[in-house]
């Protein structure tokens, strides 16, 4: 017999692993942005 979806957890389960790869990507971008900055010897930000 099959299981019965749980429609809410799975489309939260695909949102929070979404927004996970997202997070990582931007700090790869972040750090890669940083790292061109030390490179080129601008000042930091803060």
């Amino acid at each position: 017999m099959a299981r019965k979806p749980n429609y809410n957890f799975e489309r939260q389960e695909r949102e929070r692993q979404k927004a996970a790869k997202a997070a990582e990507k931007a700090a790869e971008k972040a750090a890669a942005k940083a790292a061109k900055r030390v490179d080129e010897g601008e000042p930091s930000p803060e």
